[in-house]
C-alpha cells in the first residue's frame, strides 16, 4: 500500500510517501521536511502563531513535492494520514484539514494519527522489529517509558513529573546564553567541558518507579551559573557537561527500572527502542547502549532524520493502522493533548506541562 503522511504538530512542516509491503516491511519513497528553526530563533522558542502561519504557507507545496519525488499520484494512494495531535493546535488543524481535503476529493481513506504513536512505531519502518518492545520516547515535550504491545496497544511505565528532557536541555541552554535550538548547543558545549566540575543532583535515582524529574537539576544549574556570573566560555562548557552527565545517569537508572517493570509485566522486551528528537543526542545514545547491554537486549534507534518530526513516521503509522482496517471519519478532531495510553494517569505533582500530552 502507498500512504501519504502529513506532519504539522510543531515547527516542522513535513510530508512523505511510504510503501508498505504485505510482509509488513516498509520503504520511504519521499520525505520532505521544512524546519522553521530560523523563523523562531529570534524569540528563543516556538511561537505558535508563527508556526501555524508557516504551515499554511508551506504545506501545499511540500505535499506536492513529496508526491512528485515519490513518483505517484493521488489516485494511487491507499490512504492519507495526518498527525491529529498532540501538538500546537493551530498547526494540527492545518495538517489535518489538508489531509481531510485530499481524502475527500480523491475518495481515499483517512487516518488521524497520534503523533506519539508515530514515534512509537517508526522503528518498525526501518527494522524488522516484532512486538512487544520497550520504548523510550524522549523529546522537547515528552519523556516516557512505554510498553509497545501492538498497534494501538500501549502501556505507560514511567513519565516525567515535571520537565521533559528536551525541555530541560533547551532551558539550560537559554539560561547559559546559548542560541536556539538549545539542545544541540548544550551537547556541543558539553563535549569540551568537565563533567565532574559540578556535583549536580541525580533526580529520582534508586526509586522503584520509572518516573523522571528534571526540574530540580535544571534549578541546580541555574544556581551554579548565577554564582559564577560573569560566565566564561569554559564555565559554560563545564556546566553543560556536568548537567548532561547528571541527566544521563538519571536516565540510565530510570530506564533500567523501566525495563525491569516491562519484563515483570510482559516478559522480555524484543528491544529497547528510543525515539523522539532528543534520541539524536550522541551522548544519550551512548548511555542507552550501556543500559541495553546491561539488560541483555538490543538497542534500536531510528536514523536521526526519523527521530525528529517528519512525514514518514506519520505515513508509516497510518499504514500500520490501515493494515488492520483502522480508519477515521471526516469528524476526526484535532487535539492539543492526546495520551498515547488512554488509561495512563499523570503522577502525583505533575505540572500538566507539554510533557502531559
Amino acid at each position: 500500500m502507498l500512504v501519504l503522511g502529513i506532519e504539522t504538530t510543531c515547527d516542522e512542516t513535513a510530508a512523505a510517501v511510504i510503501e508498505r509491503q504485505p510482509d509488513g516491511s516498509g520503504k520511504i519513497l519521499s520525505n520532505i521536511v521544512y524546519s522553521q528553526t530560523d523563523d523562531h530563533a529570534p524569540y528563543g522558542g516556538v511561537v505558535p502563531e508563527i508556526a501555524a502561519r508557516a504551515h499554511i504557507d508551506l504545506l501545499d507545496g511540500i505535499v506536492g513535492r513529496a508526491m512528485k519525488d515519490a513518483d505517484v499520484n493521488f489516485a494511487q494512494l491507499s490512504g492519507v494520514a495526518a498527525a491529529a495531535g498532540p501538538g500546537l493546535i493551530g498547526g494540527v488543524i492545518v495538517g489535518l484539514t489538508t489531509a481531510k481535503a485530499i481524502a475527500m476529493v480523491h475518495d481515499t481513506p483517512l487516518v488521524a494519527v497520534n503523533h506519539l504513536e508515530a514515534h512509537a512505531l517508526t522503528p518498525r519502518l526501518t527494522t524488522a522489529l516484532a512486538f512487544p518492545y520497550c520504548l523510550f520516547l524522549v523529546s522537547g515535550g515528552h519523556t516516557q517509558i512505554v510498553a509497545v504491545l501492538g498497534v494501538g496497544q500501549y502501556v505507560r511505565l514511567g513519565t516525567t513529573v515535571d520537565d521533559a528532557m528536551g525541555e530541560a536541555f533547551d532551558k539550560v541552554a537559554k539560561m547559559l546564553g546559548l542560541p536556539y535550538p538549545g539542545g544541540p548547543q548544550v551537547e556541543r558545549a558539553a563535549s569540551g567541558g568537565d563533567p565532574k566540575r559540578f556535583a549536580f543532583p541525580r533526580p529520582m535515582l534508586g526509586r522503584p518507579d520509572a518516573n523522571f524529574s528534571l526540574s530540580g537539576l535544571k534549578t541546580a544549574v541555574r544556581n551554579e551559573a548565577s554564582r559564577l556570573i560573569p560566565l566564561e566560555e569554559q564555565d559554560i562548557a563545564d556546566l553543560c557537561a556536568s548537567f548532561q552527565a547528571a541527566a544521563l545517569e538519571s536516565t540510565a537508572d530510570r530506564l533500567s527500572v523501566g525495563l525491569k517493570l516491562f519484563e515483570a509485566q510482559f516478559g522480555p522486551s524484543h528491544a529497547l527502542v528510543a525515539a523522539g528528537g532528543v534520541a539524536s543526542n550522541q551522548a544519550i545514545r551512548g548511555a542507552l547502549q550501556a543500559v541495553a547491554a546491561k539488560a541483555q537486549t538490543t538497542l534500536i534507534i531510528p536514523p536521526p532524520a526519523l527521530c525528529t518530526d517528519n512525514g514518514a513516521m506519520i505515513a508509516w503509522a497510518g499504514a500500520e493502522r490501515l493494515a488492520l482496517g483502522l480508519t477515521d471519519t471526516m469528524e476526526a478532531p484535532p487535539r492539543a493533548r492526546w495520551l498515547l495510553d488512554a488509561d495512563a494517569k499523570a503522577p502525583a505533582g505533575h505540572s500538566k506541562s507539554r510533557a502531559a500530552y
